[in-house]
C-alpha cells in the first residue's frame, strides 16, 4: 500500500504542480494585480462568504462515499443513483440559504448578479467533488488525478488569453473571472460524471427514499466535521470585510497572502485525497499497518512543508513584492504569519484523515468546536485593532493548536505510540530549516531569489540524511508491492 501511495503521489503532485502554480501566481495573481486589491478583496469575501455555505450542499457526502466505497466496491451501483438525488435537493436548500443570509449581510442586495454565480459555482465543485469520490474509491487514482487539473488547466487557456492577449484587456472586470469559472467547472462535471458512469460495472436508476434518509443520517458526523473546519478557516476575509471601515482593502491584503497558502496547501490537500481511501483499505486489515502509511505519509509532508513554510516567512516581503503590484511591507507580514500555518495545516491532513478512515468523528467534531469558537473569538478581538494582521495571527494560533489536539486524538483513539524518533527529527530538522535561510539572508551576499532557492535544496538535502526522505525506502516501494 505504502507503494502505491507513493506512486500514486509522485504521479498526483507532478501533474497539480505542471498546472496550479501556474494558475495561482499566473492567472488569479494576474486578475488581482488587473482588478486591485478592493475589487480582489470583494472576490474574496464573496467566494468565502458562500463557502460558509456549502456544508448543506455537500454535507460530507463525498468523505462519506470515498470511505464507504473504498470498503465495499458493491455498493456504488446502489448509491450511485440516490446521492445524486439527494445532492440536487440539497443544492436547492443551499441555495435558499445563501441568497436568505445574503440578504441579511447585505451581499444579496450589493452583489446580486455575481453571487448567483458563486451559488452556482460552489454546486458544481460540490458535484465535482462527489463524483470523483467514487473514481479514487474504486482505485482509478491517476484518472481521479487527471480531472483535479481540468478545470484549472481550461482557466489558464481562458482568463489568460483576456489578461494577455486581448485587446480590450485594460477593462477586464472580476465578473468575467467568475464567469470563465462557471464555464470551466461545467466542462469539468460534465467529464467526472461520464467517467464515474462508465467505472461503475451495473447501475439503476432506483430511488429509495428510505436510503436517502439512512446516508444523510451516517453523512452527519461528516458533515458537522467539514461544517467546524470551514467556520474556523474562512470566517475571517468576511469578517474582516464586515468589521473594518476599509474592510475591502485588507480583505484583499489578507486574501492576497491566503491565495499564497492555498497554493502550497495544495500539497497537503493531494496527501489526504489520496490517503483517505487507501487508509480506510488498511484499517480494515489491522490498525498497525494503517498506522505506518500514516506516519510514513507525515514524514515526508514535514519533509517538504517545514523548508517551503520556513523560508517562505523568512522572505515574505520579498515575495509580495515580487508578486503584487501593491504589495506593502504589511501585506509581507500578514503573509508570513499566514505561510507558516502550512506546516501546521499539513499535519493535521495527515491525522483527520487518519481519523475520518477511522469513523471517529465525535471526538474529531468536539475539538473543532473548540476551535471554532476560539477562532471567531480571537478575530473578533483582534481584528478591530490588528486588522488583517490580527486574522492572520488568529488563523496562525487555531491552525498550530488543532494540529496539536488532532495529533495527539488519533493516536488515543487507534491505540497507537507516538513514535518519539520521528518526531525528535523533525524537530531537528525545523531548527535546521530556520538557520539555513536565516544564514543565505543576513550572512551571504546572494539575489534573494536565489538565496530562497537554495534554502529550500539544502534543507531537502538535509531531510535526506534525517531520513525524512530515505532513498533506499523509497526504491525498494518502487520494486515490491506490500
Amino acid at each position: 500500500m505504502k507503494r502505491s501511495f507513493l506512486v500514486n503521489l509522485i504521479f498526483l503532485v507532478f501533474i497539480n504542480l505542471l498546472v496550479k502554480p501556474f494558475y495561482i501566481f499566473g492567472i488569479d495573481r494576474g486578475v488581482q494585480n488587473m482588478v486591485g486589491p478592493e475589487e480582489f478583496g470583494i472576490y474574496i469575501a464573496l467566494f468565502n462568504f458562500t463557502f460558509l455555505f456549502q456544508i448543506v450542499n455537500d454535507f460530507g457526502i463525498a468523505q462519506f462515499n470515498n470511505r464507504k466505497i473504498a470498503q465495499g466496491e458493491n455498493l456504488i451501483g446502489l448509491y450511485f443513483p440516490n446521492i445524486l438525488v439527494l445532492k440536487t435537493g440539497l443544492s436547492i436548500l443551499f441555495v435558499l440559504i445563501v441568497f436568505g443570509a445574503g440578504l441579511i449581510t447585505g451581499y444579496t442586495i450589493d452583489y446580486a448578479a455575481i453571487l448567483i454565480f458563486f451559488i452556482l459555482n460552489q454546486i458544481l465543485v460540490s458535484l465535482i467533488t462527489y463524483l470523483r469520490s467514487n473514481i479514487s474509491a474504486l482505485g482509478f487514482y491517476k484518472t481521479d488525478s487527471i480531472i483535479s487539473i481540468v478545470d484549472r488547466l481550461l482557466l489558464i487557456l481562458i482568463v489568460g488569453y483576456m489578461l494577455w492577449f486581448y485587446q480590450d484587456r485594460a477593462s477586464f472586470e472580476i465578473k468575467w473571472f467568475i464567469y470563465a469559472q462557471s464555464f470551466t467547472l461545467i466542462i469539468t462535471f460534465l467529464l467526472a460524471f461520464f467517467i464515474a458512469a462508465s467505472k461503475i460495472k451495473s447501475w439503476e436508476l432506483n430511488i429509495d427514499p428510505k436510503l436517502m434518509k439512512e446516508i444523510l443520517v451516517e453523512c452527519t458526523p461528516f458533515a458537522l466535521a467539514i461544517f467546524l473546519m470551514i467556520i474556523y478557516t474562512y470566517t475571517d476575509v468576511v469578517m474582516i470585510e464586515r468589521l473594518l471601515d476599509d474592510g475591502k482593502y485588507q480583505a484583499g491584503a489578507y486574501g492576497a497572502g491566503y491565495r499564497l497558502l492555498e497554493a502550497i496547501n495544495m500539497i497537503g490537500y493531494l496527501f489526504s485525497v489520496l490517503l483517505l481511501p487507501m487508509l480506510s483499505k488498511l484499517l480494515v486489515e489491522s490498525v498497525q499497518k494503517a498506522s505506518s502509511l500514516a506516519y510514513f505519509s507525515f514524514q515526508l509532508i514535514m519533509a517538504g512543508s517545514l523548508p517551503i513554510g520556513i523560508s517562505c516567512f523568512i522572505f515574505s516581503e520579498e515575495i509580495m513584492f515580487l508578486l503584487y503590484d501593491e504589495a506593502t511591507i504589511y501585506w509581507g507580514e500578514i503573509m508570513g504569519l499566514l505561510i507558516l500555518t502550512f506546516i501546521a495545516m499539513s499535519c493535521t491532513y495527515i491525522f483527520v484523515t487518519l481519523l475520518t478512515a477511522h469513523n471517529s468523528l465525535t471526538i474529531m467534531n468536539k475539538v473543532f468546536v473548540f476551535g471554532c469558537f476560539l477562532n471567531v473569538g480571537l478575530n473578533l478581538y483582534l481584528i478591530p485593532t490588528q486588522k488583517a494582521y490580527g486574522a492572520a495571527m488568529a488563523t496562525f494560533f487555531c491552525q498550530f493548536l488543532m494540529a496539536i489536539l488532532v495529533f495527539l486524538i488519533a493516536h488515543y483513539k487507534l491505540g497507537m505510540s507516538i513514535q518519539w524518533k520521528v518526531i525528535l527529527k523533525i524537530l531537528v530538522f525545523s531548527v535546521i530549516c530556520i538557520a539555513i535561510p536565516l544564514a543565505l539572508k543576513t550572512q551571504v551576499t546572494l539575489d534573494w531569489a536565489w538565496a530562497f532557492i537554495l534554502s529550500i535544496g539544502l534543507s531537502l538535502i538535509v531531510a535526506l540524511i534525517l531520513k525524512l526522505l530515505n532513498f533506499r525506502i523509497l526504491l525498494e516501494m518502487t520494486k515490491n508491492r506490500e
